[in-house]
């Protein structure tokens, strides 16, 4: 705080000094004049008056006394300009030889009476003048210089018209201004704004800046710009945090301004829009200097002055702000001009003694108000700082540069015209009317005969390139304007904006590049969802779905990715998905290869173990051919399962389903054989010689290739029909691609199961029916418990199957294929083994008869030889 209020009271001097009460330096002409062959007449906002308490004046109405002077030094650069110009002009021999170009300058004052009464002042030569009276000035200029407000070019144009004579706006360009119908004699000299919204909104468009407050002039200069830039800002998706219309006439003080003050201060908005020039909201600019709003990034138009409401602070609330300007030529030979100028070099300037007498010390003559010799020496106005004076040529100064070599060449092509048609001799001037100029001013303009390169192309300025300015300002006065980029109509597409960001200086409440969005930005993995009621700027971010991505930063829509790729962890990238199938190499597929090599084994070792003891009765029983039979066919299942195992291809996977329809239905007719032989020997309800030709035939044997053979006419029609194939589950694993093998049709699946289950209901119906016969080694009972942990097995499968994907689902199938065969080879053949291996003693007793069932053991000694 020390240091601040030092650097402050280093300026106090100069602030104080602004409001010296030197009767020399209140005392100011409304305009000076240089002699010329031709005149260029010039309007200029130098100075201006106004009132402290308003004390009326006794004798003149509507005025006051205590009127004070305030001289706006910064547009004293548009008198440099000009002389600049017509003194490059006058030392060139190729251009309007034989005639010098002089200047005529007025003030422009504050009220629109008084703009008006200078224009008749210059118009006439006199200060009591009366309109449309042509008193025979000599200084009568061919051009008008106005500007730079448009209002004040708008009111003295219309006095022009009057006369036709030709005017040159060197401020910012305006559609009222370029009616034909209005202004026909008025040519702006600076280009159109057709493309400044567009380099607006690219510059938020880089920086991430969604939400944008606009502060606008309450006029139809604010309403078309307006009306551009929601143009733009829709279609990139930018929104407008505020919008503020600033009228002209609010100043500093104005209870309106800081009622809208307090919107902006309290918005989330963290960059800002201002656009207008230095007359329509001069009081917001006032005001925002005051407040020492340093958190906000201030984007400015060309118009801007914004090194006049520099306060006497250290910390300046423009500091930072980014402002566009339209490109032109680096004028180094006008700095070197600058470093020239002082008021002896031209006596005739009432300004520069000014200048001279409140920052380089100098006194004034009280007899003559001239500067004494007592001054500083080699002062010079680039010595000023850049918050008072800045050297480098503006926009406004350049214009006003191009407007006078654009009558330089028109006066220079009339003369030429006028020499070859109407020569004149023995030295007489040339005599023209300011009217008589407008078809060659036309033409200059056109031809682009101006350094500036203006061109007009049916009637509208074009505007090619814009140069992007960052405002250095901390501490206040240092003022500089650092070109940090461009854009340019006419670049190749993707050239056409360019920015440095290293260069830039940001205000100082910011330590790195601002950020100004209603919401914060939704990163990769999430989805911007609206708030309802609100801008689309103002959204909540929400993860992306399942297998969705976003990869980029505020993104409405995640992408999906395709079945080959899976979404990692994060959600911002698909990664390819492995190809995996139920390998011999997995836990799973090894404990089911294990199982079913295993259990094939002993059902190889029990059949071995029925050979080898095939003419015992404990074999015999039952028909050891089926039982024969039924171990081959079990042998056979425990290896079929393996086909399940490893990578399928067509081949297995047609294989699989018709294997296993197949085996198992062998299976099943076999048991059910089994069972029907039973019933035959024992319960068959028929006359004898019946069942004893049932029994010699062998009819019960016919079953299984009966059975076998309807299942195989269901599997042809599965393969001719819909066989199964090679798919691809990307849903089962997370990150994989399991390759298994598609059923094809499910009806023909369902029916070989359906098909299979009605064999087992047959089978334990059978069994169940022969359980308690009094055979020794009736194995009814073990039969029909076989086919309840068939049905039990399968029944379950069905539910499980449908519920479970990928790998699981197969090694499902295949554990129910491997449950299944297993109960059949315990149930039915471990209780044979059991007597067999351990108990043989019991295979000796071998009197089964009993006199209550003499018939049927009868029948039973031919079942069992």
């Amino acid at each position: 705080m020390f240091w601040i209020f030092t650097y402050g009271l280093l300026y106090i001097p100069i602030f104080v000094c602004a409001f010296t009460d030197n009767e020399c330096y209140v005392t100011s002409k409304e305009f000076f004049y240089h002699e010329g062959d031709v005149t260029i007449g010039a309007f200029f906002p130098l100075h201006i008056f106004y009132t402290g308490n308003k004390i009326p004046d006794k004798f003149l109405p509507y005025n006051f006394k205590d009127y004070h002077i305030q001289y706006k030094f910064k547009n004293y650069q548009f008198v440099l300009a000009l002389v600049f110009a017509i003194e490059e002009i006058n030392r060139n021999p190729h251009l309007l030889p034989n005639t010098t170009i002089g200047y005529d300058i007025y003030n422009i004052p504050f009220t629109e009476k008084n703009i008006l009464y200078h224009a008749f002042i210059w118009h006439t030569g006199k200060i009591n003048s009366i309109p449309n009276c042509d008193y025979g000035h000599k200084r009568k200029s061919p051009a008008i210089l106005t500007g730079p407000s448009w209002s004040t070019s708008a009111h003295i144009g219309t006095f022009l018209q009057l006369y036709k004579i030709p005017q040159l706006t060197f401020g910012p360009f305006d559609s009222i201004l370029n009616e034909r119908g209005q202004f026909n004699s008025l040519y702006q000299m600076a280009p159109k704004d057709t493309s400044l919204s567009l380099a607006i909104v690219l510059l938020m468009l880089h920086f991430r800046w969604y939400w944008v407050g606009l502060i606008l002039p309450d006029d139809h200069r604010g309403i078309q710009i307006l009306s551009d830039l929601r143009e733009n800002m829709e279609s990139h998706r930018i929104c407008i945090a505020f919008l503020k219309m600033i009228s002209g006439t609010w100043n500093a003080f104005s209870n309106a301004l800081w009622k809208n003050m307090e919107t902006i201060e309290e918005s989330s908005a963290n960059v800002i829009l201002i656009y207008g020039d230095i007359i329509s909201v001069q009081g917001l600019m006032r005001h925002i200097a005051q407040l020492l709003v340093t958190w906000k990034v201030w984007v400015l138009t060309s118009s801007w002055d914004v090194d006049t409401h520099s306060d006497y602070f250290m910390v300046e609330s423009f500091h930072g702000s980014l402002i566009f300007s339209h490109h032109h030529e680096d004028m180094v030979e006008f700095m070197k001009f600058v470093q020239t100028v002082n008021p002896y070099k031209y006596p005739e300037d009432n300004y520069l003694p000014k200048f001279w007498h409140l920052f380089f010390k100098c006194s004034f003559s009280k007899f003559d108000c001239q500067l004494l010799e007592n001054c500083q020496p080699n002062a010079s106005l680039d010595l000023l700082p850049r918050h008072l004076f800045d050297p480098a040529m503006s926009e406004e100064g350049y214009n006003i540069y191009n407007a006078v070599y654009a009558v330089a060449y028109s006066v220079h092509e009339m003369n030429l015209q006028q020499i070859q048609t109407q020569p004149y001799a023995n030295g007489e001037e040339m005599v023209f009317s300011p009217w008589q100029l407008h078809p060659f001013l036309k033409n200059t303009i056109m031809k682009s005969h101006v350094r500036g390169q203006t061109l007009i192309h049916g009637g509208r300025n074009l505007d090619s390139m814009y140069d992007i300015l960052n405002f250095w300002n901390f501490p206040s006065g240092l003022g500089l304007k650092v070109k940090i980029g461009t854009y340019s109509v006419s670049a190749p597409q993707g050239l056409q904006f360019s920015l440095c960001e290293q260069m830039i200086q940001w205000p100082t409440g910011f330590t790195k590049i601002p950020q100004s969005v209603c919401s914060e930005i939704c990163r990769p993995g999430f989805r911007k969802a609206a708030q309802e009621g609100k801008a689309v700027c103002c959204f909540d971010c929400i993860p992306c779905a399942d297998n969705e991505i976003s990869n980029d930063t505020d993104v409405d829509q995640c992408v999906k990715c395709s079945e080959s790729h899976y979404v990692n962890s994060e959600k911002n990238y698909c990664l390819q998905k492995s190809v995996s199938f139920l390998a011999y190499e997995e836990p799973l597929g090894m404990a089911l290869t294990i199982t079913s090599l295993c259990f094939s084994l002993l059902t190889a070792v029990v059949l071995v173990v029925f050979v080898k003891h095939r003419d015992t009765p404990i074999v015999k029983a039952n028909n050891r051919t089926l039982s024969y039979i039924l171990l081959l066919t079990l042998f056979i299942s425990f290896l079929s399962s393996l086909l399940f195992v490893g990578q399928p291809n067509t081949t297995t996977c047609i294989l699989q389903q018709t294997a296993f329809g197949i085996l198992f239905t062998v299976s099943l007719s076999t048991v059910l054989a089994k069972a029907i032989t039973v019933v035959i020997a024992f319960k068959a309800i028929v006359p004898a010689r019946m069942v004893r030709w049932l029994m010699v035939s062998r009819a019960p044997n016919f079953i299984i290739p009966i059975c076998t053979l309807i299942q195989l006419i269901i599997c042809g029609i599965w393969i001719l029909t819909s066989p199964p194939f090679i798919d691809q589950d990307t849903q089962a694993e997370h990150g994989h691609i399991i390759i298994v093998c598609n059923m094809g049709s499910t009806v023909a699946f369902h029916t070989v199961l359906g098909y299979l289950c009605s064999l087992a209901l047959g089978s334990y119906t059978m069994a169940f029916l022969s359980r308690n016969l009094p055979d020794t080694f009736n194995e009814a009972k073990f039969l029909s418990f076989s086919m309840q942990v068939f049905f039990c097995v399968w029944i379950t499968f069905l539910p499980v199957y449908h519920s479970t994907k990928g790998k699981v689902m197969v090694a499902m199938e295949v554990f129910s294929i491997l449950a299944s065969s297993i109960a059949l080879l315990g149930l039915n053949f471990a209780p044979k083994c059991y007597i067999i291996l351990l108990r043989p003693e019991k295979i000796s007793c071998i009197d089964i008869r009993h006199t209550k069932y003499t018939r049927r053991n009868i029948h039973s000694n031919v079942v069992k030889n």
